[in-house]
């Protein structure tokens, strides 16, 4: 029987070594990660990217995990066992932080709402699951938008509208604000699909740490964000700490 074939091992190695992590990296870090000669990981993340696994920053140079590798990742995972994973902590997340929460993937070019956790106190609300929200305008949508579980050109496909006057409504607008999240590792909408209102979304990772969904909450604005319009670093913290919970659950070993 032959041995493991190197080249494919390294190039696994690669892959998760961009699937462990938010940001972007660069060839001389890629090479120090995995003790490889620069010469030896620039080949490999050429073939890599020439198929589409791996996607380079025209701007930085920088490599990140491409679409489609992203939506194999994700093709495994039937949105009821996310759901199901997901319930426990999505419930304890409403509790801990006073405020909805949902749970969102891809569907044709929008975010279907597969969980909605009811803010607990008594204000009239409306049950969002089976919902189709705008990936450009919502923080559920800018974090798969981010992270290649949905494509920038499904979004745009399906129109950049503007449903206030603070959407993002050019692909430059939204191309530079996805560069954010993936440096931030949340996203954040402000007034950006409805005046008042404002959200907090964070990435969801299955096996591999590839990006398979998104957990945010919502609320009024004064609720969700500090006086400069910033999310409240608390939420933030519970917001990621059900995220590494659910991650954990699906196999995302590092989280």
């Amino acid at each position: 029987m032959t041995g493991p074939v190197q080249s494919i091992e390294r190039a696994a190695a690669i892959l998760r070594l961009l699937a462990g992590g938010p940001r972007r990296l660069g060839l001389g870090e890629v090479a120090a990660s995995l003790g490889l000669a620069k010469g030896t990981a620039h080949g490999i993340l050429r073939t890599l990217q020439h198929v589409d696994f791996v996607e380079q920053d025209a701007t930085t140079g920088k490599y990140q995990l491409g679409a489609a590798l992203l939506h194999l990742g994700t093709s495994y995972l039937d949105v009821n066992e996310l759901r199901s994973r997901s319930i426990n902590w999505a419930d304890a997340l409403a509790a801990r932080s006073g405020e909805a929460v949902r749970l969102g993937t891809p569907l044709e070019g929008m975010v279907l709402v597969v969980h909605h956790v009811f803010r607990p106190d008594d204000t009239l609300q409306t049950l969002d699951v089976g919902a189709l929200l705008p990936l450009h305008a919502s923080s559920l949508g800018k974090v798969l938008l981010a992270y290649g579980t949905a494509t920038v050109d499904s979004a745009v496909e399906s129109g950049l509208d503007a449903y206030t006057r603070h959407t993002l409504v050019t692909q430059e607008q939204l191309t530079r604000a996805l560069a954010e999240v993936r440096e931030a590792g949340w996203a954040t909408e402000v007034q950006e699909m409805s005046m008042g209102e404002a959200g907090l979304a964070v990435p969801i990772r299955g096996h591999g740490g590839l990006v398979v969904g998104a957990i945010g909450l919502s609320g009024p604005v004064e609720r969700i964000c500090d006086s400069q319009g910033r999310p409240r670093p608390s939420l933030i913290t519970l917001i990621r700490e059900a995220a590494r919970a659910i991650s954990r659950d699906l196999g995302a070993a590092r989280w």
